[in-house]
C-alpha cells in the first residue's frame, strides 16, 4: 500500500499463555501485541461497523470493529478518536492511532506504572493489542492473517 506509514510487524507478546507483564495483565494473552510508537495509524482490516469505542479496563482506550460474526478489538489506542461508535468504515481506512502509555482523568482507571502514573490500561509501553473474536470466542489473529 503506497503512501501509508511504515508497517510495524514485530510481535512483542503473542497470543496464548505467558507471564503477566504488569499488574492486572492476564497470564493468558487473548490477543497479539505489536510494538509501535504513539501516533502510528491503525487501519480497518475489513469493512465493518464501529460497535464499541471507549475506555475498557485492561485494554485501555479500545475500539471494536464488527462484521459478520467477527469482532476485532484494537486496544491501547489514542483517546483522540478518529471515528465514532456506529460508524461504518471501509477496509484500509485509518480508524485509530496507537495511544500514549499514560492517560489522565479516566474515571475508574485502576492501572498504573510502578511510580503510580495512570496507564492506558494494563500496558508497559506503546503498542497495539489486537484481539480477534469469532462468535465471541477469542482466537489467534495470526491464524487469519
Amino acid at each position: 500500500m503506497h503512501g501509508q506509514s511504515p508497517g510495524y510487524t514485530k510481535i512483542t507478546s503473542p497470543f496464548g499463555k505467558r507471564n503477566a507483564p504488569t499488574a492486572g495483565a492476564s497470564s493468558f494473552h487473548y490477543g497479539t501485541d505489536i510494538g509501535a510508537p504513539e501516533g502510528t495509524n491503525l487501519i480497518a482490516i475489513a469493512d465493518g461497523k464501529i460497535s464499541f469505542l471507549g475506555f475498557l479496563g485492561a485494554g485501555g482506550y479500545t475500539l471494536t470493529l464488527s462484521f459478520d460474526n467477527y469482532k476485532i478489538t484494537y486496544c491501547h489506542i489514542s483517546p483522540n478518536f478518529l471515528v465514532s461508535e456506529g460508524d461504518i468504515v471501509l477496509r484500509g481506512q485509518i480508524i485509530a492511532q496507537v495511544g500514549p502509555k499514560y492517560v489522565y482523568g479516566v474515571p475508574g482507571n485502576k492501572y498504573t506504572d510502578s511510580n503510580g502514573k495512570p496507564t492506558n490500561g494494563a500496558t508497559t509501553g506503546c503498542h497495539l493489542h489486537l484481539g480477534f473474536r469469532i462468535n465471541d470466542k477469542y482466537v489467534n489473529p495470526l491464524d487469519y492473517f
